[in-house]
């Protein structure tokens, strides 16, 4: 039990500084926003993964639906460019209900962290994923110097 009413004031206190601090954390809950451009943007480039195996980069990137006669892939230093169109039209004779996924193109590009010897670049479109093999060039592989 408590003895004064200075206690209950700084019990309520203490739970007012308690209910200021939760809504700062959680004070958009429930509010919806829209959706920024940058993540619509996000959600039309395909996902890429771009890994460095020592000699080689690799690059793997997602693309579904895509023709590799629609896709474009440029090469200069260690300047990336990828880009696609993707044309979806109905099969002959087909009544369309509902369109989800239509035309699209993108357009990525890729600093990579050293340059690439283009001459020897390797492309392979499989299952959906495009697969690049971007030898390194060879200025950019290290190089083993012995002290005499």
């Amino acid at each position: 039990m408590w003895s004064r009413w200075s206690d209950i004031d700084r019990m309520f206190n203490a739970m007012n500084l308690l209910q200021t601090r939760m809504d700062s954390l959680f004070g958009d809950y429930g509010i919806t926003r829209p959706i920024p451009a940058a993540w619509i943007a996000a959600e039309s480039m395909p996902k890429t993964n771009l890994y460095d195996l020592g000699d080689i980069f690799e690059v793997v990137a997602e693309m579904p639906g895509f023709a590799k006669e629609n896709l474009n892939i440029k090469v200069q230093g260690n300047y990336l460019e990828i880009s696609g169109t993707y044309e979806k039209d109905a099969p002959e004779g087909y009544a369309v209900h509902r369109v989800e996924r239509g035309a699209a193109s993108f357009n990525r590009s890729f600093t990579l962290p050293s340059d690439v010897d283009s001459e020897k670049v390797e492309a392979t479109l499989k299952n959906g994923l495009l697969v690049l093999t971007l030898p390194k060039a060879e200025a950019a592989k290290p190089k083993q110097i012995t002290v005499k």
